[in-house]
């Protein structure tokens, strides 16, 4: 079934104009890096089809700048409540958007958590409903989803200083290559909306 879907969806993310390349996974049937939307400004999403699943991943990930890790910091130490309610107010906003999401919060078990560092947003779509239409849907939920985030952040915490802030999860995995990130892209995992058991979508980051 791969070898049908991977020609499909290639000709329509060219036929909209997407930026196309493709990254060695030898987890994945094919495994492509997309920028949304086909601007400068674009964020690089991935679109994976893992091996012995019959369903297609679309996923991003954001880094939150240095600065505003640090001004998430600050709020914890000074206001425990207000900054705990904070993610539990980016939690629920993320749950009702319908996508699969996962928060990296360092020190997430600490009383109060550290900063947000890094979030990962995904979301699948099986083979049999699988159209050109629910592809870019897709796509553009995502974004609209990450965007909102973002948007929160900046207004909250600041524009940061234009640096990527430390993920301690990634640093924690030893020989893993890092996932493909920019400056203005959001995560110790601490909790994970996921859609199957044993398989986790920030696996493919």
């Amino acid at each position: 079934m791969s070898g049908d879907l991977e020609p499909k969806i290639r000709a329509w993310l060219a036929g909209e104009g997407l930026e196309i390349r493709e990254r060695p996974d030898q987890r994945a049937d094919f495994h492509l890096m997309v920028r949304y939307p086909p601007t400068p400004h674009g964020h690089v999403f991935n679109i994976v089809s893992p091996k012995q699943r019959d369903l297609v991943v679309i996923s991003t990930v954001t880094q939150v700048d240095a600065g505003q890790q640090e001004e998430m910091a600050k709020r914890g130490g000074e206001n425990p409540k207000e900054w705990e309610s904070w993610l539990h107010d980016s939690r629920l906003h993320l749950t009702r958007s319908g996508v699969d999401w996962v928060l990296h919060v360092r020190n997430s078990n600490n009383n109060p958590p550290g900063p947000l560092q890094a979030f990962n947003l995904s979301q699948p779509i099986w083979d049999d409903g699988l159209s050109q239409n629910e592809l870019m849907q897709a796509l553009r939920h995502l974004w609209l989803t990450k965007l909102a985030v973002i948007h929160e952040i900046k207004y909250d915490f600041g524009p940061g200083v234009g640096r990527p802030g430390p993920v301690d999860d990634w640093q924690h995995q030893a020989g893993s290559e890092p996932p493909q990130v920019q400056r203005d892209n959001i995560v110790s995992t601490d909790d994970a909306g996921s859609f199957g058991s044993g398989f986790d979508p920030s696996e493919w980051q």
